[in-house]
């Protein structure tokens, strides 16, 4: 070993980490913002994020898994538990009443990630608008974000992959989770599961920018009651619901 091996080569010759395939590249930290000329930095003014209205998501429903399956090229290895899994159907109880609900969770995009806390190696990072990502270029596979999301939101790939979607790439040994379809996002869209949810006539998800007291998603938010899930925890997520 040369004086200059980084610290890096170290830890992933060390977990046998498999890279990405040449010539994929990871979104990168400051990608164009929604809305503007591509090239154009992420911008600290917006804060991109989600309001579910968990009475208007049906607990058979699963157009926002299945999109979000199809958008971001997830096969499925018959291993629920180990297959991944970006966004999943949970359902909650009401432990007095036992009413339930059934709602959509996922990355949470917190403004304090404590998976971006304990990267080793800084693959777990927010972008300046929120958006929480991995860098699967320098992630080692070490699982330490896993344990420290509190919303068990992230996956690892066990497999060798293939038939991957040009802007997710993956790699075997690599941890992944929602990126709010950040490449949608940067091109003025909204994530597939969002267009998904609205298809079934439901529009239980909106979509829109936290960061703008004008945007519906913020009127809303300043209006009407909503939850953000282990809001005690202090990591202030941008995912938000009603209902619950």
């Amino acid at each position: 070993m040369t004086a200059d091996t980084s610290r890096r080569d170290v830890l992933k010759a060390a977990a046998g980490v498999t890279l990405l395939a040449p010539g994929l590249t990871l979104i990168a930290a400051a990608p164009a913002e929604a809305g503007r000329a591509p090239g154009m930095p992420a911008n600290a003014s917006n804060r991109w994020g989600l309001l579910i209205d968990t009475t208007k998501c049906d607990s058979g429903c699963s157009a926002c898994v299945d999109a979000c399956k199809t958008e971001m090229a997830l096969p499925s290895h018959g291993r629920p538990l180990t297959d991944a899994q970006y966004i999943r159907k949970v359902t909650v109880k009401d432990p007095k009443s036992g009413y339930t609900h059934s709602l959509p969770v996922m990355c949470q995009h917190c403004a304090k990630p404590p998976c971006v806390d304990v990267c080793p190696t800084g693959a777990s990072m927010k972008r300046a608008d929120g958006i929480v990502l991995v860098d699967r270029h320098i992630c080692i596979g070490c699982r330490y974000c896993m344990m420290a999301c509190p919303y068990k939101a992230r996956s690892f790939a066990h497999e060798d992959q293939t038939g991957q979607a040009p802007h997710n790439p993956r790699g075997k040994g690599c941890v992944e989770a929602c990126t709010l379809c950040a490449h949608r996002v940067d091109a003025g869209g909204r994530p597939a599961c969002v267009e998904a949810c609205a298809a079934t006539g439901k529009a239980a998800m909106l979509f829109g920018d936290l960061g703008d007291p004008g945007s519906e998603i913020s009127r809303r938010v300043a209006k009407e009651a909503t939850t953000r899930i282990r809001a005690d925890l202090g990591v202030d997520p941008a995912i938000r619901y009603q209902g619950i």
